[in-house]
């Protein structure tokens, strides 16, 4: 067994199960058809004997530490001990497909196309509920994409099979709850954010979906005009990846007597398998060991720490080239828990290694630098970039605050949902149903401000027992899996799972402010803030825009009031420039009448002015109205520098066969532009205004008259 073409590795062992019919056992030995994906000759349990290393050049070489990995199917077992033939048949799937069944009116086991949709979504709906459960929210990127992905195919699925037009998902989740709530009770706790994540997904699905269909049909109809009744195998691949399309369109398309071109299709799906994999693909070498050992962090308690390399590896990822480096000891904070990495240099008497970011990888720090040691081998010191660390740790340790500070100014439902914590800012997301107002915000932030004035001390709990630290009030947050010892962060009443960098006292905090509140999703809010430097280039920057808006208002002393007399002027003043307008317009208008000529029947009004946009459009519809028959109105108008060209056409013209966009995308190429428009009225922009003239004529030209 092996995880990729490099790592881990070794010899494993399998047990196997033979669920067929004895008639077919003695046909065939069960022991012929494992692993060879016969559906009742299945796996149930896996050991896998981790004891080398593949190296990059296919090698294998013994791992200091050989473990033992094993992994049994809960479903499979379940359905050999039940006796059944597939797991959706065992007690396990059961309540779902009935659910399904009552919510859709159909029965399982009656149709094999219904039968493969329910158990689509039987599957999913579980997958979706403890993802976002476990804080993993639908989203365009790295696992909230998959979330996503997944549940829009069971949608799809009920769309097409099921015939579920409205979002129905979200109301499998009390059967869900009923059958597997007492073994996980968190998803009775979070059932209310769970419900409205899926269904606000599921609208916003729908409605793609529908978009979708109307593109379908839009295609098809191409298709037929161009006379072929294969639909293009890119636009079936378009259909696919930005509407959920299944490439079986077969169901609708036969309706309409066509098919999918599957060869386009399959090409189009390989090259974005290929622009996906170009992206992510990384090069990695060996692994160099200079010593054996691991890493000790000592970032708690020291930024500087004389260290030396154990290994180090080089790493191509998108024509960059980058060196991993594992220390002895580091006081460089890995990313995890929502803070981002230390940056900083390893020094050595030979020369100094910028190390750009510290990431975690099988939990063992990876210091990644542009260029390795000259001297590898030499003792060397790690020192944090200390100015980062700060501002990280100031973050970190508001994000604290302000979780304690949002349950007690929201109420007690509200959960961490995410964090992201940098030098420059702090991210925090957690569940609640409603927009947080300006005057809770506000509350949330005089709390988090009056703990940071209280200068409120660190207390640090390390490598406790997890039911200690229970004992202790402490709350486990978003995301993080916990051993059997962790390590508390307390700040008064705030008392939290933590192993991120904090500061000594909230007083180094200096100050918060929050500068957004928004949603993420159906249930989950986030709130975004600066804190201590941050938010003082924030007040000088509001002060001197406050102090540039008072110089240009005199200094009035009631600035509000003064801005709000303003606008109301200028509200006036707009509305009488209108006035002046529309009787200007009107008088433009009847001068173009009077001066309209008739030429083949055709009664022709054109002129070329500086007018704006709306202006010529007002007269073109008043000169529409007036007169309702033979009128072809071409104007060409500069305004602000940029010549425009205006048609506009009577009903009858354009019985005729006139289209005013095709006339106006004709001649706009005389003012080196573009544009269209509808058969009775259409503009285009332009960027020479010496051509209005010609193109005024071509208008004239072009129209027969």
């Amino acid at each position: 067994w092996e995880m990729g073409d490099t790592g881990p590795c070794g010899p494993c062992s399998e047990i196997h199960i033979d669920s067929r019919p004895e008639e077919e056992k003695a046909k065939i030995p069960g022991r012929e058809l494992v692993n060879k994906d016969h559906p009742q000759v299945i796996e149930i349990w896996n050991l896998v004997f981790m004891q080398f290393n593949r190296k990059a050049d296919g090698s294998l070489e013994g791992l200091p530490a050989k473990v033992i990995d094993t992994g049994m199917g809960f479903e499979r077992l379940v359905r050999t001990l039940q006796g059944k033939t597939s797991n959706y048949d065992t007690d396990v799937f059961q309540p779902l497909l009935k659910a399904i069944g009552n919510l859709s009116g159909k029965t399982y086991g009656e149709d094999e196309k219904c039968d493969i949709a329910m158990r689509v979504i039987a599957d999913h709906i579980r997958t979706i509920a403890f993802s976002i459960t476990d804080g993993q929210l639908p989203g365009n990127a790295k696992a909230g994409y998959v979330i996503r992905r997944i549940l829009r195919r069971a949608v799809r699925y009920g769309y097409t099979f099921l015939g579920q037009k409205q979002a129905f998902m979200y109301k499998l989740l009390p059967t869900l709850i009923e059958n597997m709530g007492a073994s996980y009770p968190e998803l009775n706790a979070q059932k209310e954010l769970i419900g409205k994540v899926i269904k606000e997904e599921e609208d916003a699905f729908l409605r793609t979906l529908e978009t979708g269909i109307r593109l379908l049909e839009k295609t098809m109809a191409e298709t037929k005009t161009a006379g072929k009744t294969q639909i293009d195998g890119k636009d079936a691949f378009t259909l696919y990846d930005t509407f959920g399309f299944p490439l079986d369109l077969t169901e609708i398309l036969r309706e309409n007597g066509m098919t999918a071109d599957i060869e386009g299709f399959n090409a189009e799906m390989q090259k974005q398998k290929e622009r996906a994999r170009n992206a992510a693909a990384v090069e990695t070498g060996d692994w160099i060991t200079l010593e054996e050992g691991t890493t000790e962090f000592v970032g708690y308690d020291y930024t500087e720490y004389e260290t030396r390399i154990l290994r180090y590896r080089q790493v191509k990822q998108k024509n960059q080239t980058l060196f991993q480096i594992v220390l002895d000891k580091t006081p460089f904070y890995a990313e995890s828990g929502g803070q981002v990495g230390d940056t900083g240099v390893l020094v050595s008497e030979f020369e100094t290694i910028e190390i750009l970011d510290t990431k975690k990888e099988n939990n063992l720090p990876i210091h990644i630098a542009k260029t390795l040691p000259t001297h590898p081998e030499a003792p060397m010191m790690a020192c944090v970039d200390r100015d980062k660390r700060a501002a990280c740790a100031a973050n970190h340790s508001c994000t604290h605050l302000l979780d304690s500070a949002l349950r007690q100014v929201l109420g007690d439902h509200v959960e961490q949902k995410g964090s992201l914590v940098t030098p420059d800012s702090l991210r925090f997301d957690f569940s609640h149903f409603q927009k947080v107002t300006d005057e809770e915000l506000r509350q949330v932030e005089h709390i988090v401000n009056e703990k940071i004035r209280q200068d409120i001390p660190l207390q640090e709990y390390r490598n406790i027992p997890i039911e200690e630290a229970r004992e202790l009030g402490a709350i486990a947050l978003f995301g993080e899996k916990y051993g059997d010892h962790v390590r508390v962060i307390q700040f008064g009443d705030s008392i939290e799972f933590c192993g991120g960098v904090h500061t000594p006292s909230t007083g180094h905090i200096g100050m918060v402010k929050i500068v957004s509140e928004s949603s993420v999703a159906a249930g989950v809010r986030r709130i975004e803030a600066f804190t201590g430097q941050r938010v003082e280039e924030m007040m000088d920057t509001l002060q001197d825009t406050l102090r540039d808006l008072k110089a240009l208002f005199n200094n009035a002393p009631d600035l509000a009031a003064t801005i709000r007399k303003c606008i109301e002027e200028n509200a006036g003043l707009k509305k009488q420039v209108d006035e002046f307008m529309k009787e200007k317009q009107s008088q433009i208008k009847d001068k173009l009448v009077s001066e309209m000529k008739e030429v083949n029947g055709v009664k022709l009004i054109k002129f070329t002015a500086p007018l704006p946009a709306d202006a010529v459009k007002n007269i073109a519809f008043q000169l529409r109205g007036e007169i309702t028959e033979s009128l072809c109105f071409v104007a060409g108008t500069v305004f602000e520098g940029k010549p425009m060209l205006t048609v506009s056409l009577s009903d009858d013209l354009v019985a005729r066969g006139l289209k005013a966009g095709m006339l106006v995308k004709e001649a706009a190429k005389l003012i080196q532009g573009g544009g269209g428009g509808q058969p009775h009225f259409a503009t285009a922009g332009g960027k020479n205004p010496d051509g209005l003239s010609a193109a005024v004529d071509k208008v004239v030209e072009l129209a027969g008259i």
